[in-house]
C-alpha cells in the first residue's frame, strides 16, 4: 500500500504544470516578441534581395514588394558601372593586412602584459583600454596631418596608400583586441606555460606551441572583429584613399550620378560585399562566441 500510495503521488496528473516551467503568458509574450524582431530584422534584407532583382524603374519609380519581372542584369552591371573588382580587392589587401598585423601584435602584447611583470603594467592596460572612449572622428585630423607631413619629409607617398589605411586601423582594432587577448591569455593556466619551459622550450617556444593552441577561439574573435572593422569602414576610408586605392565601402557611392542613382546595382552590390563577411562568421560563429565570452568574463 505505502508503494502504491508513494508511485501515485509521484505522478503528474493531467494538465499539470511543472514547478520549473515558465508561466504561458511568458511563453506567448516571448514568442511575440521574438516574431516581431525576427520581421524588423529580416525585412531590410528582403528589401534588398528584392530589389536587386528588379529592373531600375521598378526602384526608382515607384518601389514594388514583387517586381514585375525577375533580372540578374544588375549582378551583371555591377561590375561595369564602376571598377568593382578594383575596390573588392583593395579592401581585401587592406582588410586582411589590418587583421593579420592586428593578430600578431595583439598576441604578443597581451601576452607579456599576461604573464609578466613590468613597470607601467596597469598604466598600459588602463591606456588602451582609455582610447575606446574616444570617438573616431577625433583622431582624422592628426592622422591626416601625420602622413601628409611624413610623405613631404620622406619623400614616401603615405597619404593615399594602403599602407596609411592598414595603420589607421590598426590605432582602432588593436587596443580592444589586446584587451579581449589579455583576459583570455589569463583564463588559460599558467602551469602550461612552465610545463612548456620545462621541457626545454623558451618563451617564444611556449607562447607559439603551447598558449597560441589554447587561445585558439580568443585570437579567432580578434581576427573576425578586425576584419569586420576594416571592411566596413566609411569615414577614414573616404579621407585616406585615391581613385586607385578607394575600398569597397566608398566604391558602392559611384553608382549615384548627378542625375540617378542606380538602386537595383547598388543592392546587388551591396549584397556581393557582404558575403565574406557573412560566410566568415558563419564559419568561425563557434570560435568568436567562445572567445567572445572568455575575454569578457575576465
Amino acid at each position: 500500500m505505502a508503494g502504491r500510495a508513494s508511485g501515485a503521488g509521484g505522478r503528474k496528473g493531467p494538465g499539470r504544470v511543472s514547478p520549473t516551467a515558465p508561466p504561458r503568458s511568458f511563453i506567448w509574450t516571448r514568442r511575440v516578441v521574438l516574431t516581431l524582431l525576427t520581421i524588423f530584422a529580416a525585412t531590410p534584407l528582403l528589401v534588398m534581395v528584392s530589389s536587386s532583382l528588379k529592373p531600375l524603374q521598378d526602384v526608382s519609380d515607384r518601389f514594388r514588394w514583387i517586381p514585375s519581372s525577375l533580372t540578374i542584369s544588375p549582378y551583371v552591371d555591377i561590375w561595369s558601372t564602376v571598377p568593382l573588382a578594383d575596390y573588392f580587392l583593395n579592401s581585401l589587401i587592406v582588410a586582411g593586412a589590418a587583421t593579420g598585423c592586428s593578430v600578431v601584435i595583439a598576441t604578443f602584447a597581451a601576452y607579456a602584459v599576461s604573464r609578466y611583470r613590468f613597470r607601467g603594467k596597469r598604466l598600459f592596460t588602463v591606456t588602451i583600454l582609455s582610447t575606446q572612449m574616444f570617438p573616431g572622428i577625433l583622431f582624422l585630423l592628426p592622422l591626416f596631418l601625420i602622413f601628409v607631413n611624413l610623405g613631404n619629409a620622406t619623400g614616401v607617398a603615405l597619404y593615399g596608400s594602403r599602407g596609411a589605411l592598414i595603420v589607421t586601423y590598426l590605432t582602432f582594432t588593436l587596443p580592444f583586441s589586446i584587451w579581449m587577448l589579455i583576459g583570455y591569455f589569463d583564463s588559460i593556466p599558467r602551469d602550461l606555460d612552465e610545463a612548456a619551459l620545462t621541457d626545454g622550450c623558451g618563451p617564444l617556444g611556449a607562447l607559439v606551441r603551447v598558449v597560441v593552441p589554447a587561445a585558439v577561439p580568443g585570437i579567432v574573435a580578434v581576427a573576425v572583429y578586425s576584419f569586420m572593422t576594416a571592411w566596413g569602414e566609411v569615414l577614414f576610408a573616404s579621407v585616406m584613399t585615391n581613385e586607385t586605392t578607394r575600398t569597397l565601402a566608398i566604391g558602392l557611392q559611384g553608382y549615384a550620378t548627378q542625375t540617378q542613382v542606380y538602386w537595383n546595382q547598388v543592392m546587388a552590390a551591396s549584397l556581393v560585399a557582404s558575403v565574406p563577411i557573412v560566410a566568415g562568421f558563419l564559419l568561425l560563429q563557434r570560435y568568436l562566441v567562445t572567445g567572445l565570452t572568455a575575454g569578457a568574463v575576465k
